[in-house]
């Protein structure tokens, strides 16, 4: 028996018929992309890795720098231990900050707990200045930011303008 000539339509099968047709080399090119993206490269090519950010105080410290001495420079290694002393500094007035509100029975660190904290780790005339600029500092943020409501109790009440 001679076999039948190749018909034009194709018969879907009775899963898909009532789906739209889609393009045959369309779904085989996506299963292509998704597969080459999620597997590896196993031809001997690395995988690239995000490098990691890394926060510093860096700018910051040339920043002052620049407003105090605009002429003079600051080399790597004196910016590395510029920002390793920040941030030992910083990390040990956020610790005894916190055990101050622990004390306290509170569960927020408000600028009373850093002012102390600050008296009790740094020496008295760096003490002065520093709650000074801070005091300072403060008082300008709030400012700019939030209307003065009133005291309720001992506590300040700040309505905030917008976005801080």
């Amino acid at each position: 028996m001679p076999p039948k000539p190749p018909s034009t339509a194709r018969k879907a099968p009775a899963s898909t018929a009532s789906k739209a047709p889609a393009k045959p080399d369309a779904g085989a090119k996506a299963a292509k992309k998704t597969a080459s993206k999620s597997q590896p490269a196993a031809e001997g090519e690395k995988k690239k890795r995000r490098k990691l950010c890394k926060e510093t105080y860096s700018s910051y410290i040339y920043k002052v720098l620049k407003q105090v001495h605009p002429d003079t420079g600051i080399s790597n290694k004196a910016m590395a231990i510029l920002n390793s002393f920040v941030n030992d500094i910083f990390e040990r007035i956020a610790t005894e900050a916190s055990k101050l509100a622990a004390y306290s029975k509170k569960s927020t660190i408000l600028s009373c707990e850093i002012q102390t904290a600050v008296r009790l780790i740094l020496p008295s005339e760096l003490t002065k200045h520093t709650i000074s600029e801070g005091t300072k500092s403060v008082t300008r943020i709030l400012s700019s930011s939030c209307l003065y409501v009133g005291l309720q109790g001992s506590e300040h009440l700040y309505q905030s303008k917008g976005r801080i």
